[in-house]
């Protein structure tokens, strides 16, 4: 790595509340899927459960018995991992700060999450609505709340965009919107709904789906994995 870049593999993957293909909440079984897929830092959709005081779906006990990762705090009472379902796991040794939650409009409950990576990165998580107007509106609420950051910029999660090349016009104006591939249904791949937009700043290094056969079974979407470089 060069002594003025960042390099980080990142990761975004709707969990569905560790809920697999057979049906069964299996915990575990979603953290050896995260932790086979060595990344930096993870990007969780559905971490939470949906109802009453919303749980997490993984333990903090088993997040740090079996990983090597700290989940950044957004909720005070320590019940949920993350805001509205969506989480950011960080490797131990990596720094961050300045953690928020960001309220999106829409039909139902949306939101995202945002975290500063070793001062060099502003890296958003979230989980965009089901109706493309909706989506619209919560693309231009984040770029928006983005305009004035002075950091390079991540924004991954489950877009729910099922158009190819269409649906991402209020990101493009500043954000590369990159498909790394099919990643919803994990059974039989036939849409790219997980995205990952990067911003000026942020170089593209690699980035693909995991297909291995426990994330085929684990969610109903696979993880998508990015390599990315960020140059001070």
């Amino acid at each position: 790595m060069e002594s003025d870049a960042l390099d980080l593999k990142l990761v975004t993957y709707n969990m569905r509340k560790a809920i697999g293909l057979d049906r069964r909440r299996d915990p575990h079984r979603i953290l050896d899927v995260i932790n086979h897929l060595d990344a930096d830092i993870v990007v969780l959709q559905e971490a939470d459960r949906r109802l009453g005081p919303r749980p997490s779906a993984l333990p903090h006990r088993l997040l740090s018995d079996e990983t090597d990762f700290v989940a950044v705090p957004y909720d005070r009472k320590g019940v949920s991992l993350g805001s509205h379902g969506n989480a950011i796991l960080v490797r131990k040794g990596l720094t961050f700060h300045a953690a928020e939650q960001l309220e999106l409009p829409g039909l139902e409950p949306r939101g995202a999450v945002s975290v500063e990576i070793e001062g060099q990165l502003k890296l958003v998580g979230t989980h965009l609505g089901l109706l493309r107007p909706y989506r619209h509106q919560q693309m231009r609420q984040l770029a928006k709340k983005l305009a004035h950051s002075p950091l390079p910029t991540v924004i991954m999660g489950d877009f729910n965009e099922w158009s190819p090349k269409r649906g991402f016009e209020p990101l493009e104006h500043r954000f590369d919107v990159i498909s790394p591939g099919r990643s919803f249904h994990a059974a039989r791949p036939v849409a790219a709904l997980d995205r990952v937009a990067l911003s000026p700043g942020v170089e593209l290094r690699d980035a693909g789906v995991d297909h291995s056969p426990l994330a085929r079974v684990a969610s109903d979407h696979l993880p998508v994995w990015a390599h990315v470089r960020v140059k001070k």
